[in-house]
């Protein structure tokens, strides 16, 4: 079943943010472009050069409007700790949500019941509160945001100009396309 255009559920979390413990709901990503984004667990392998990796985009993201979250089901204790232990972790000035129920995790559909973390999601979510973009990745696979902040920016610009659409590797500036009757079976 596709997740695109299910609303974000009520949630209400702890993060970690700046050094400090945060709470986080729903109402805090109305209005605005959010990405959620899923990993196993703190103190591991792929997990911080991932969330570096954001960090080193966030002025990117920003820029555009865009919020960053990262969940895991470790607790906003964990967080804190491993943002004290970790030079990469240290660098993340983005929300660290805590979801050790795994309730956040579910209606995002990217638990993994019998391991009690995440699989590596990552959901865009427009100011409506709407899933319009996701991924998951095998554990083992890291994402990256260069291609993330390309997705978003393409999303915003056809949610802006809705008679247009967005090729393969578009870029800001780039042409794109605006399907006809003439080439709506080709679609």
């Amino acid at each position: 079943m596709s997740l695109i255009n299910k609303e974000v559920e009520d949630f209400a979390v702890q993060a970690f943010v700046n050094g400090e413990f945060k709470k986080i709901t729903k109402a805090d990503i109305m209005g605005k472009w959010t990405v959620f984004f899923f990993y196993p667990a703190d103190f591991t392998f792929v997990c911080p050069t991932e969330l570096e990796d954001l960090q080193n985009k966030m002025e990117d993201f920003n820029r555009i409007g865009c919020q960053i979250f990262s969940v895991s089901t470790d607790s906003h204790f964990v967080h804190k700790a491993w943002h004290d232990h970790s030079d990469r972790i240290k660098k993340i000035t983005y929300p660290m949500l805590a979801d050790p129920t795994g309730k956040l995790s579910r209606a995002f559909d990217v638990m993994i019941e019998d391991d009690g973390m995440a699989e590596r999601g990552t959901f865009v979510v427009n100011p409506d509160g709407k899933i319009v973009a996701y991924e998951v990745n095998s554990g083992n696979v890291g994402r990256n945001a260069d291609e993330l902040f390309r997705k978003i920016q393409a999303l915003q610009f056809v949610r802006e100009h809705g008679d247009e659409v967005c090729p393969a590797k578009w870029q800001p500036g780039a042409e794109t396309l605006k399907p006809s009757l003439d080439l709506v079976g080709l679609l």
